[in-house]
């Protein structure tokens, strides 16, 4: 994926002027904290209308980022700003950071009038109600490359969920509400495909993994894990049989081009195991994953993965330590969570499960990495799409925990748990999220405004009147748009 870069004049200043617009145009572009495709200045409405229209139709091209040098009349860019599909960046810089006050002279104030082009350039977007980020400051400043960075993760997530493919092997768990969802609004909405498959065509691909292979896949466990004793020796079977279940699992998505999936407990057709250990594998590899069918939450994690690799999950809050004082969340679920958010090496382990009525399932066992994050959670609310984040702070389990067999996160939300847990209800939010300590609030808020879906973000400055007031407000604009 690429970005282009875009610089707006006129003509109006001759030649002379434009190639140094040109120059300082390039000089900017490279210091930009990625590498982007400098474009020729644009100084004419048939160009920048062609350029846009070219954005469009490159698949590599992820994003733009424009400035206005000098002064580009507005006008020249409607046609161009309409017709463009992709993500906008509008930064507003200038050439030279400090002003060379003894030497101004009008030639300078003619080249170096940001402050003045960017301003019309500005008033044009929005006039047409054109989606983007405005990023103030020099590109030397870290700040701004930082600001940058946040909406290029967001412009690739965009760019992932609008191809992506999600196979779901069963259908949700029944009588579950919140895994419920519109796949044709969200085909619509976000780009993503949501099929279902039978569990028996996967059950067909992991019967039809080789012995070689799966037992050079045991040996890779044991080169990465802490495996238990009981699965090198008296259990090994169930640990090989993991091991076929991730050989077919990965065989079937990468054949049907799909990077998400879901399974269902409640659907498992001839499997022996519950897939525990596959998952986990798949995820840490940057597959999005839901379980009991929520292709909701798949489809988010996948997104959240593309938008940065690492430190990303599937994740279920469970239960609480009301302790006053210091209250905080444990969170996990049967056997899915990423190891990307592990603290330290995982150990391989199998024990019972009491439910899905199968054998014993393998799995990878570990404390989440302690430090700030940010759950998400993304919900169907019958009219539109909703997205609830939660920032958190994960933190070592005051207590271990030698009798719960399964990799879990403990952490405190923001601002405490009972205004987060009060807000996070009357939001509608659902109970399987994604943890991330690899994507933020900011890279949140550009991915939401990319997809026009709504976010709702409980901090540390949240108070549950004002959150309420914020879901109101929301609910009349949302309903209200869809009516223009």
């Amino acid at each position: 994926m690429n970005i282009w870069f875009l610089t707006g004049s006129q003509g109006l200043y001759g030649e002379d002027t434009l190639r140094q617009v040109a120059e300082q145009s390039q000089r900017i572009a490279e210091q930009l904290p990625m590498p982007v495709e400098w474009k020729p200045v644009l100084t004419d409405a048939a160009a920048i209308r062609r350029i846009m229209l070219e954005a469009n139709a490159d698949d590599s091209c992820a994003g733009v980022i424009a400035w206005m040098h000098t002064f580009s009349p507005a006008k020249m860019w409607i046609a161009g700003l309409d017709a463009l599909r992709k993500p906008l960046l509008h930064l507003h810089t200038q050439a030279n950071v400090e002003l060379p006050w003894a030497t101004i002279d009008m030639d300078f104030m003619n080249l170096n009038q940001a402050a003045h082009g960017d301003r019309e350039f500005g008033h044009i977007q929005t006039r047409l109600g054109v989606p983007r980020k405005t990023v103030a400051g020099h590109v030397s400043d870290p700040a701004v490359g930082e600001r940058i960075l946040s909406w290029l993760r967001a412009a690739k997530g965009l760019a992932e969920v609008r191809t992506l493919k999600l196979a779901r092997f069963g259908d949700n768990m029944r009588d579950v509400a919140v895994t419920e969802g519109d796949k044709v609004e969200a085909q619509l909405r976000f780009g993503v495909s949501v099929n279902t498959y039978g569990v028996n065509d996967l059950v067909e691909a992991v019967d039809a993994a080789s012995d070689a292979d799966v037992t050079a896949l045991v040996k890779e466990y044991a080169e990465q894990y802490t495996v238990a004793p009981e699965l090198l020796g008296e259990r090994n079977d169930s640990l090989r049989y993991a091991a076929r279940i991730e050989l077919g699992l990965r065989s079937f998505l990468e054949s049907g081009g799909f990077k998400a999936f879901t399974t269902n407990f409640e659907d498992l057709g001839g499997l022996r195991q519950l897939p525990g250990l596959a998952v986990q594998r798949l995820m840490a590899d940057g597959y999005g994953f839901g379980g009991e069918g929520d292709w909701k939450t798949s489809v988010l994690l996948r997104t959240l993965k593309a938008m940065a690799p690492g430190g990303t999950s599937f994740m279920e809050d469970y239960t609480y330590d009301l302790t006053p004082g210091n209250e905080l969340i444990l969170g996990a679920h049967m056997l899915e969570v990423c190891p990307s958010i592990a603290s330290g090496t995982p150990s391989c382990e199998i024990h019972p499960l009491g439910i899905g009525n199968r054998e014993d399932p393998v799995r990878l066992v570990f404390d989440a990495e302690p430090g700030p994050g940010i759950v998400i959670g993304l919900a169907d609310m019958g009219d539109r799409f909703r997205l609830v984040a939660n920032e958190i702070d994960v933190v070592t389990p005051p207590q271990p925990l030698p009798k719960l067999p399964v990799a879990r996160a403990v952490w405190q939300p923001r601002p405490n748990l009972r205004t987060s847990t009060e807000s996070w209800l009357t939001a509608g939010a659902p109970h399987h999220t994604v943890l991330s300590k690899a994507v933020g609030r900011e890279e949140l808020v550009d991915l939401a405004d990319m997809l026009g879906v709504e976010l709702v973000v409980i901090d540390a400055g949240t108070t549950t009147e004002q959150f309420a007031k914020e879901l109101r407000w929301n609910q009349a604009y949302y309903r209200l748009a869809q009516g223009f």
